[in-house]
């Protein structure tokens, strides 16, 4: 098995933009301890950086403070970069040839948020045939309420680990998957 670390969406706008992520509390934290693991693993890490593609957007336009991904991040090393424009990575982007180039046939999702552009790129790695580890505590969203109703950030985050669980992913903590990584008992 070869698996790669996806950093999806780790960008200034969920940080200090209109979009700040409030639960879970460490994810930012978690999300670093897991791009150290993989470098020192020689585990592939891939950058997602979402840009938004009408001019006039309110959030992610490329060159902006908000579309930056956070300096912590950048100062890690990685193997790659990703540009998309829509919640899933691999929609209009080379993120499958880049994996398949490479041999990856696992793919471990942290980043932002957990209920779009995690879970839609976790759901469609699932059916591109890759198995699909979902780190509960390196990714992480916000209390959203729209016409449809209102959700806390805990109960969102929650209610998608419990369906990423049920079908498409191996939902795990970063400290087990490190635990794992490091000692090869993660499959």
């Amino acid at each position: 098995m070869k698996r790669a670390l996806l950093v999806i969406d780790v960008q200034n706008e969920y940080f200090s933009g209109k979009l700040p992520v409030t639960y879970p509390p460490k994810s930012l934290e978690n999300i670093l301890n897991a791009m150290d693991t993989a470098q020192s693993r020689d585990v592939p890490i891939i950058l997602i950086q979402h840009t938004a593609l009408q001019e006039n957007a309110a959030t992610f336009v490329k060159g902006t403070d908000g579309w930056d991904i956070v300096p912590e991040v950048l100062t890690r090393k990685y193997d790659y970069l990703v540009e998309k424009n829509l919640p899933g990575s691999f929609t209009g982007t080379d993120l499958e040839s880049l994996l398949r180039e490479n041999d990856v046939d696992t793919v471990t999702i942290s980043g932002y948020m957990t209920q779009m552009c995690c879970d839609t790129t976790a759901r469609q790695a699932f059916h591109r045939g890759l198995k699909v580890e979902f780190l509960s505590d390196a990714t992480g969203t916000l209390n959203v309420s729209n016409y449809a109703g209102s959700v806390t950030a805990q109960e969102l985050h929650n209610a998608v680990l419990v369906t990423q669980a049920m079908r498409f992913s191996d939902v795990l903590s970063t400290a087990d998957w490190i635990q794992g990584v490091e000692n090869s008992t993660i499959y």
